[in-house]
């Protein structure tokens, strides 16, 4: 794949960054830098057979940036939209006790790390799932012959259709061997989709890809190999020097933009920040100030134990105030934005009666 070629991973950073400043007036984070599970909800029931931007349970989204939700979608799994803003915060703090004692194994009314990683990892098992279900409907959607198998060209007129093309137009120009006429960004994505879809055809490569295939096309934190490709291309975009890896320097590097007021300053070091942190503390596994594409592709694992064991330790010292490695009650309640993206008011008044 050509260097140059704009990444399927959306315009980000570059475009969004300069829609972020125009916007940053009414904003409170980094447009190219994320968007929050709610707002990805709203469009998730939208017909679609592009792979998606966005992977549960996946520290790095697709362009590289970090996943911010992350610690609420591995700790509340498919309860993610059981703890909305305007819920009722009595009924919040409730189910939120509920969870304490699910990751509470032995009931001693704390969480250790060992409780915490067993969380995460079943957790992440239910995004698998739910990835695995949303797959089968797009297989069959694009597998109109029922043969367990699905073409290029089978994906290719599917596709197309959903951008308003014929689709009896589209199959009798492939028939014929007809240039297909589409507009620049669509045969910028689909240039990109086919090379993704021969990543995630198995060896001896014949662009026939089964269901697990088609799971990993779509989800690659599904197959190694495509996780490889993931950082493969991730490693691609941030790299300034060709060297193919990355030095701390091109990993916290800042969109393209100008900052014009204290609040975007303020967006700036926090992202710089929070890239540092990551960098050092979680992707350079042997700290050598170089993370690797292997090191990028075990840290993108989300079912690698020993990353969720870090994971588990990292998020109970965000909110272990009485530092005994534990969680307890009223510190989840304390910090349940963090883990649920809901601010719960009252927590110390409310925690005994709610658990």
């Amino acid at each position: 794949m050509a260097r140059g070629r704009v990444p399927l991973r959306g315009l980000a950073p570059h475009c969004l960054w300069l829609l972020g400043v125009i916007l940053l007036m009414d904003v409170s984070a980094r447009p190219a830098n994320h968007s929050s599970a709610r707002e990805r909800a709203g469009s998730k029931d939208e017909p679609e057979l592009l792979p998606p931007d966005h992977l549960n349970g996946v520290k790095l989204e697709m362009d590289g940036h970090l996943n911010k939700d992350f610690h609420q979608e591995v700790f509340l799994g498919k309860d993610m939209d059981g703890f909305e803003e305007d819920a009722e915060p009595r009924r919040s703090r409730r189910k939120l006790m509920v969870l304490f004692s699910k990751v509470d194994v032995n009931t001693d009314r704390r969480i250790s790390a060992k409780e915490m990683q067993r969380w995460i990892m079943e957790k992440t098992a239910e995004h698998f799932q739910e990835a695995v279900e949303e797959s089968k409907v797009h297989f069959q959607a694009v597998d109109p012959d029922g043969d367990g198998h699905v073409s290029w060209d089978e994906y290719r007129v599917k596709f197309l259709v959903s951008k308003g093309h014929s689709e009896q137009e589209v199959m009798e120009k492939l028939r014929s061997g007809e240039e297909l006429k589409v507009g620049e960004e669509t045969q910028e994505v689909l240039e990109n989709l086919k090379d993704r879809w021969y990543q995630a055809d198995s060896p001896p490569s014949d662009l026939l890809l089964t269901e697990d295939e088609f799971l990993s096309f779509l989800h690659p934190e599904h197959s190694r190999g495509m996780l490889k490709f993931m950082a493969k291309e991730i490693v691609r975009d941030l790299d300034q020097d060709g060297d193919k890896q990355l030095s701390l320097p091109e990993f916290i590097s800042l969109p393209v933009g100008t900052v014009e007021n204290q609040q975007g300053q303020d967006i700036d070091d926090s992202w710089v920040r929070d890239r540092k942190k990551e960098f050092e503390e979680l992707i350079d596994a042997n700290h050598d100030g170089i993370v690797t594409m292997a090191e990028l592709e075990d840290y993108m694992d989300p079912m690698n134990e020993y990353n969720a064991l870090n994971e588990a330790k990292q998020m109970i010292a965000i909110a272990d105030e009485n530092q005994n490695q534990h969680l307890e009650p009223e510190e989840v309640l304390k910090y349940s934005e963090f883990f649920t993206g809901s601010k719960l008011m009252d927590y110390a008044r409310n925690v005994h009666e709610e658990f």
